[in-house]
């Protein structure tokens, strides 16, 4: 595959980005654009995702990944832009303003509205979305490395996650539509920054075999990977892209 083709590998494939408003979703939105994709960019926060959307000549649509309603209209919307959809990224979760608790003690609301979304919204996306693939297509979801260390009820919403990409998988694999998803290591975003105190960045990274934190840039040629043709043969599986922090075997 030439360069020239490489750099438009997505030319005429439809993506929804949910999430896409910023931080690693934006960044997702942004380089399957600049490959050729019509992206989708679909977010709560209206003002900054219609922006992004105008940058990337893409379409905005505001969306509450939580909600079945909002995800049909979500992926009808898609289709009457586009007229059909390729693949979906489930970026979409309650990060930068997540409350620290721990499992036996958080609010039970606050849990459930947290698992809502950080961990069923991309089962309730894929569920919305995955009757107009018609042609096949591509699914990565975002997990995370807090998936296999400690981290309360947000590490369980992402091995959560993990168990809905293998089941889907095996699910919809006889509709040709791969699920895969992306588990991040420390990414240096302003919701982590916000939200992580900079005493615990730094040990993290002092352990990271790459001594630094990644950047959704990091994360973006792995999106890409599983999204394209060149990944054609690769379902059910997690990517971790980590700076070395979590070694599986």
């Amino acid at each position: 595959m030439t360069s020239d083709n490489r750099a438009q590998r997505f030319a005429d494939k439809t993506i929804i980005v949910t999430g896409a408003a910023g931080g690693i979703g934006e960044a997702y939105a942004r380089g399957l654009a600049d490959e050729g994709a019509n992206v989708v960019v679909a977010d709560l926060n209206d003002d900054a995702g219609k922006q992004v959307a105008a940058d990337i000549n893409g379409l905005y649509v505001h969306t509450d990944v939580a909600d079945p309603q909002s995800a049909k209209d979500l992926a009808a919307a898609t289709v009457e832009a586009y007229g059909t959809i390729h693949g979906l990224v489930n970026n979409a979760a309650i990060y930068g303003t997540m409350k620290f608790d721990f499992l036996i003690t958080v609010d039970w609301d606050y849990y459930k509205k947290f698992m809502s979304v950080n961990m069923d919204g991309a089962l309730n996306v894929t569920r919305a979305v995955y009757p107009h693939m018609t042609h096949g297509g591509a699914i990565v979801n975002q997990s995370s490395t807090a998936a296999w260390v400690y981290s309360g009820f947000y590490g369980v919403a992402k091995v959560g996650v993990n168990g809905i990409t293998q089941q889907l998988a095996t699910e919809l694999g006889g509709q040709k539509i791969r699920v895969n998803a992306i588990a991040p290591g420390p990414i240096n975003t302003e919701a982590t920054l916000t939200n992580t105190p900079q005493e615990i960045v730094n040990d993290m990274v002092s352990k990271l075999p790459m001594q630094r934190m990644g950047t959704p840039e990091d994360l973006v040629g792995m999106c890409k990977f599983l999204l394209s043709d060149e990944a054609n043969w690769i379902t059910g599986q997690i990517f971790n892209v980590d700076g070395g922090q979590v070694i599986r075997s």
